[in-house]
């Protein structure tokens, strides 16, 4: 498990972000005997699209906190 999953469960542990792989809808495994070149259907195609939208919503967030985190301190106020 990746730390950062442990930030993106939901309280019944399902994963909040709706636009990553899920398995249970992973329909193509492949067999030894299968030699003709597979093709990628529209609904195929998007969902790719979506989880590297994901990837990179996640990647502007991690950069936000890391900003965030090793910005300066604010100067105190003058007495």
């Amino acid at each position: 498990m990746i730390l950062r999953e442990l930030f993106n469960m939901s309280d019944a542990g399902r994963n909040v972000n709706d636009m990553r792989y899920n398995p249970l809808r992973d329909q193509s495994s492949m067999k030894k005997s299968d030699t003709r070149k597979t093709r990628l259907t529209l609904s195929q195609i998007n969902e790719l699209r979506k989880g590297s939208e994901a990837h990179i919503l996640e990647q502007e967030h991690e950069l936000a906190f890391i900003n965030k985190m090793y910005a300066k301190p604010p100067m105190p106020a003058p007495a």
